[in-house]
């Protein structure tokens, strides 16, 4: 299928309207790949965001008031409509992110799936509780209720997927949208915002807008400091996370932060190597390494170490890295010149001070090789620093609590994995890792729509999915009824 240039274009969305930019601006999105446009969009300013959560101000009240049945059939229905268009929707990730399509399609599966878990959970969200008084005859229950217009900033490295984080959860409770779309993956977002047109919401409650990378510190200033924005979620980096959460501190706004990682796998000296290997090698290389719980730091026991790197690094051989569109890609390219760079340097530092370069360690065109450095050492940029690229640091540790001290030894705290036979062993372990999700005999690369999702230190705070996930978006209050025999007013008697 070849794109036309209305195809490739995205407007904003404002108040079910799709429009252009308050000042016409547009800009373009590059394909990672061959360095072509791959689409055109709106470049919003600050007017336009101030319309856009004026329109979502505007339809909370009667959002908020529709039963949580109707609300149900909207989300459902949305799933629908995305998986009609997965294919659409996988190429124009193809074209703007460069991910293969196996990628394009695990996203529009996952964002479905989530839509389809807020449907369901449209009762559970806002269930409250009635909590035993100490006065006699009184009724005192907490309630949960939507919050009001979420602001969700979504990220261009799973651009369907980590839809699902933030939007279906805020609608099913009944709180009202505006996302703003990654920079690099407009058309993208694009797509996802015209399903849920198409599932039949009423105008106003999801509203999308785009912007140049130039105005995006204008663009988010207007977002978080709006008075009807209640809740920010934002996925991204650590680095723009603490700028976000200053900003919305100012304004005393609450905010879900899902920021970066460096995930530890742990390979204990009982683990199933081959189990260990291939989880590894997918934990680290799937998406070219360009997500927040890609496997980082492999931390392996002594006494296999040299097996397991040896394994893992013959198997990084055999990826097939190119361009997207080609069936037999495996991995795609990395997002633009300046990843290629940084990893770059993140390799030939580590060499410099001692690691081995067991495979790749080379950018090819605008692919980065899957690259496995062994001996890597803690005070290593590759060892602390999130890559975002594929690559992974390989240490050797001596024992499980050896291990253990080196996974906790840093700055992030998103994901982990173990790989053991003992599982009560790794189940103590598991508690004792700063992290806010760990999976044994699993890869660090998971997530359900049912489950909380989020991390600790630098990873940030707050949880997507699940019961947790829902509750970020609604705000409980108490309320009281007293019951036949009025309450003592000492001043008032």
């Amino acid at each position: 299928m070849t794109l036309t240039a209305e195809d490739t274009f995205q407007h904003l969305l404002i108040d079910g309207t799709w429009q252009h930019a308050a000042n016409a601006r547009t800009y373009t999105a590059q394909d990672p790949f061959t360095g072509e446009v791959a689409s055109q969009a709106a470049a919003a300013t600050a007017e336009d965001v101030g319309l856009a959560v004026d329109a979502a101000q505007r339809a909370f009240p009667a959002w908020a008031a529709l039963t949580p049945g109707e609300r149900r059939h909207i989300l459902w229905t949305a799933a629908e409509k995305i998986e009609a268009r997965s294919d659409e929707i996988s190429q124009a990730i193809a074209a703007e992110m460069g991910g293969p399509a196996s990628w394009g399609h695990y996203n529009t599966t996952v964002l479905a799936e989530s839509f389809r878990y807020a449907a369901g959970a449209v009762h559970e969200a806002l269930t409250g509780e009635v909590i035993p008084s100490e006065t006699p005859g009184r009724i005192s229950i907490a309630i949960r209720k939507p919050a009001g217009v979420v602001a969700c900033m979504v990220p261009w490295n799973a651009p369907a997927l980590l839809v699902g984080n933030s939007v279906p959860y805020a609608l099913a409770v009944g709180d009202t949208v505006v996302m703003k779309a990654s920079e690099q993956t407009p058309r993208t977002h694009g797509l996802i915002a015209e399903c849920l047109t198409e599932a039949g919401p009423p105008e106003g409650v999801y509203n999308l807008v785009t912007n140049a990378p130039t105005d995006a510190p204008a663009v988010v200033d207007a977002l978080i400091a709006h008075p009807a924005v209640r809740r920010v979620h934002f996925t991204g980096s650590t680095r723009v996370g603490r700028i976000i959460a200053r900003k919305a501190a100012a304004h005393l706004k609450r905010v879900i932060l899902e920021l970066g990682g460096k995930a530890p796998l742990l390979v204990l000296a009982d683990a199933d190597l081959d189990q260990a290997v291939r989880a590894a090698a997918f934990g680290s290389f799937a998406n070219s390494g360009q997500g927040c719980i890609i496997t980082e730091r492999i931390i392996v026991d002594r006494t296999i170490a040299e097996e397991f790197t040896r394994r893992l690094a013959t198997l990084a051989t055999t990826l097939i890295y190119g361009d997207g569109r080609d069936p037999q890609t495996v991995l795609g390219p990395l997002v633009g010149p300046d990843s290629i760079g940084r990893l770059s340097g993140l390799v030939q530092e580590a060499v410099a001070g001692g690691a081995r370069l067991l495979t790749g360690g080379a950018a090819d065109g605008p692919c980065f090789a899957p690259t496995v450095l062994a001996d890597v050492t803690s005070d290593m940029r590759a060892w602390r620093e999130e890559s975002f690229g594929p690559i992974v640091s390989v240490a050797v540790a001596d024992g499980p609590e050896g291990a253990l001290r080196m996974a906790n030894d840093t700055d992030y705290g998103l994901s982990a994995a173990i790989f053991t036979r003992n599982i009560p062993l790794a189940l103590d372990l598991a508690k004792r890792i700063d992290v806010g999700m760990c999976h044994i005999n699993g890869t660090t690369l998971d997530g359900e729509p049912q489950v909380p999702f989020g991390g600790v230190k630098g990873s940030g705070y707050g949880k997507s999915g699940g019961r947790a996930g829902l509750q970020e978006f609604t705000e409980l209050q108490w309320i009281t009824i007293e019951g036949p025999q009025p309450p003592v007013h000492p001043i008032a008697e």
